[in-house]
């Protein structure tokens, strides 16, 4: 039986958001792996950042611009991305963003934003590589969703839906596309340290700390672990499945 490893060699991966936090996570694993990455985040600064981390490391990415919320910018990247290194095989929908903030506080441009990247942005993307991979027969979407989207947050309201949303958009694409040979799944990363829940009130930092049962916050690197998981070979049985990284926060069933 050959080592349980996972060789990503001679596939090409596209991460969005991956400038920073769990994206960059996952960009750097999925190089460490043997994957050509294309380190796609709005900020261009940030992505390139993280292709000399992973340059660092002998791994081979580049770093392309990208707003997930236009379709002429996310067309762009799949025809930059083609011209560089060919059909993309891994599509991780990692772009998000979020601010803390109750609901009856919100104001509709708040809804448009979170929703635009959160939901929509994944949709985009997505529907935009989905047709090389149905032709090729060949194929992984990761999408990251949040354990909010799985059991709500307080503060996060809208967040929580448009993430509750990637889910169901996960599990439906997953249906339409085996026939094709596809596998799409979704990550549910728990309380993370990342740049975003830095943003959290102090008190419900320490209050979500308190409720994992490990006790700790996660590190984007043991979120990125179930992507490369969800990525590769040995997922190729496994589709339209959600994977909670919470260390056991949730536990939804």
């Amino acid at each position: 039986m050959s080592p349980l490893v996972i060789d990503l060699s001679g596939r090409t991966a596209v991460v969005t958001g991956a400038g920073s936090g769990i994206g960059a996570a996952i960009a750097r694993t999925l190089a460490e792996a043997g994957a050509t990455v294309a380190v796609a985040d709005i900020a261009e600064d940030a992505a390139a950042r993280t292709v000399g981390e992973i340059a660092a490391a002998g791994g081979t990415a580049a770093a392309f611009a990208v707003d997930v919320t236009r379709l002429e910018s996310v067309q762009a990247l799949r025809r930059d991305v083609e011209a560089s290194y060919g059909t993309t095989s891994i599509l991780v929908n990692g772009a998000g963003w979020g601010q803390p903030q109750l609901f009856v506080e919100n104001e509709p441009s708040f809804w448009d934003r979170v929703l635009a990247i959160n939901l929509l942005g994944p949709i985009l993307v997505a529907r935009t590589f989905l047709d090389p991979m149905v032709e090729a027969r060949n194929g992984a979407i990761v999408n990251i969703s949040s354990d909010a989207g799985r059991v709500g947050s307080t503060g996060e309201t809208v967040y929580s839906g448009a993430k509750g949303g990637v889910i169901a958009f996960t599990k439906s694409l997953a249906r339409e596309t085996a026939r094709y040979g596809l596998n799409v799944n979704c990550v549910c990363p728990g309380p993370t340290a990342t740049p975003f829940f830095d943003k959290q009130p102090e008190k419900m930092q320490e209050a979500l700390v308190r409720a994992i049962p490990f006790r700790r916050l996660a590190q984007p690197d043991e979120i990125a672990g179930a992507v490369a998981f969800f990525a590769s070979a040995r997922a190729a049985f496994v589709t339209g499945q959600v994977l909670s990284v919470s260390g056991g926060l949730t536990m939804a069933g």
